[in-house]
């Protein structure tokens, strides 16, 4: 099938019944790039058809997770729920074209179809009531409607544009239903629709939709619409080659908000599970959109591994402004976010951003560090400086202290200094003070630079910590 001459328009369609998934943020990001390296447009369309599992909770929470992405609809969202009037249209239309009729047979159990299918000798419908005439009076009572499969059907074919032509024989195919005996139209059905009315022109998917495909290209015939190009990408994968479940890692965009990963590189992470541009593993905004082709895309699945996308985060977090990352532990809690700046004050605060971000892998890591930072340590465990601490130690804490005491200038360059001279007069290397303060300043001996953090904690408070050292000592 040739490419498209029209301009490119593309949607993203999920269902309100749970939390975005990962899988489904990177359908959306893929349609996205696709629209936005072609010049065309993305859209949103919310399949809430299903009453039963749909729920304002999960729209929002959905809706959410799109916006923390950056992932916007170009146009107004459109609702599946509110077309069901033209859904019943189009099939109204192919009933009186012959191409869809009532059917008044008792519906099977649906337990039954599904065990008998999975078993392999799942039953066709028999056609009862394909050419059976009737009236506006028969259509009063309790019926479904069937699409009428073309005659002689040998086998359905389309071109995905990253497998390859996919043959379906027609064997496989029964007159299936498309509005269900409740009024309701059937997913197929209601894809087909609502993709004509929206004009798209690309359908880009899970493979798992490879199955529907089929059902929805003879819709398309039938209503005699040039079907979309098809694109079906590889599923995420978890570390044993299936499906990815929770058992391998957060399944829900909301959850890796809330674990304070970056939406930034939660998105590049996305994009490379599955797609490629050589061996560059970090891009930016600017260089996904020019690179992304459905060219790129493999048709293998790819294995989704956490400690990667840690990696990954923590290069965003140091390539990041204070500002950004600011913005983005507002975005990921606003509760966390307001203790920050009441602990510290908005200078303070950015300044700890500058030194924590260079060590954290998540905004969670990086918020509790910070916040840690504030409380006074309560007990210092002497054995973790045992290597660097000898008989001069308290005198060389001592010194630092009472030279600290008298600076009028708290830049690193200016402690570094003082640091530097009193280690001079004692004869000890600066790692033994620099540990003991760091000790003193934060019960730990891995921390961002003590002189930058003597800074920001300032001469009263400072003084107070080394002194809880020296009474050790």
């Amino acid at each position: 099938m040739k490419a498209t001459t029209q301009a490119v328009r593309v949607r993203f369609a999920p269902s309100p019944t749970g939390h975005l998934h990962i899988g489904g943020l990177r359908s959306a990001l893929f349609n996205w790039l696709f629209a936005r390296h072609q010049g065309g447009a993305y859209l949103l369309r919310v399949e809430d058809t299903d009453l039963l599992r749909s729920t304002k909770e999960y729209l929002d929470s959905q809706l959410s997770s799109l916006a923390w992405a950056g992932i916007i609809s170009d146009e107004p969202v459109v609702y599946q729920m509110s077309r069901v009037v033209e859904h019943l249209a189009r099939a109204k239309q192919l009933m009186q074209d012959g191409k869809a009729y009532p059917c008044f047979c008792a519906p099977r159990d649906a337990d039954e179809v599904v065990h008998n299918l999975e078993a392999g000798f799942g039953q066709k419908y028999d056609r009862t009531c394909r050419d059976k005439a009737y009236s506006e009076e028969d259509l009063r009572k309790p019926h479904c409607v069937r699409f009428r499969l073309p005659d002689n059907l040998e086998q359905v074919s389309f071109y995905d544009q990253i497998r390859g032509e996919i043959v379906t024989k027609g064997e496989y195919f029964d007159d299936f239903v498309i509005i269900r005996r409740d009024g309701s139209p059937i997913y197929n059905f209601c894809v087909v629709v609502d993709d004509i009315f929206m004009r798209i022109t690309h359908i880009i998917r899970g493979e798992d939709h490879i199955p529907n495909t089929p059902k929805q290209v003879l819709l398309y015939q039938a209503l005699e619409v040039v079907p979309p190009l098809f694109a079906h990408v590889p599923l995420i994968l978890g570390k044993d080659g299936s499906k990815m479940s929770k058992r391998d890692a957060a399944v829900s965009v909301e959850e890796y908000r809330a674990q304070g990963f970056m939406p930034e590189a939660l998105i590049n992470y996305l994009v490379r599970l599955g797609w490629s541009h050589g061996d560059q593993e970090v891009f930016t905004e600017k260089e996904l959109i020019n690179f992304f082709t459905l060219d790129g895309v493999g048709k293998k699945g790819s294995i989704f591994d956490i400690k990667k996308l840690e990696w990954l985060n923590g290069v965003y977090l140091r390539q990041s402004s204070c500002e950004r990352v600011l913005e983005a532990i507002r975005a990921m809690n606003e509760n966390i976010a307001a203790a920050l700046l009441a602990t510290w004050g908005q200078v303070k605060y950015l300044a700890l951003i500058k030194l924590y971000k260079e060590r954290a892998t998540t905004l969670v890591e990086l918020a509790n560090q910070i916040l840690a930072l504030a409380k006074q340590p309560i007990k210092l465990d002497l054995s973790l400086i045992s290597k660097w601490r000898n008989e001069r130690s308290l005198a060389l804490l001592n010194d630092f202290a009472h030279a600290f005491s008298q600076a009028d200038d708290l830049s690193h360059e200016k402690l570094l200094q003082i640091a530097n001279a009193v280690c001079e007069t004692q004869g000890e290397k600066l790692i033994h003070l620099a540990q003991m303060l760091r000790l003193a300043l934060t019960s730990t001996i891995q921390s961002p630079g003590v002189f930058d953090l003597l800074g920001i904690l300032g001469t009263k408070e400072g003084l107070l910590r080394i002194n809880g050292l020296q009474q050790l000592l």
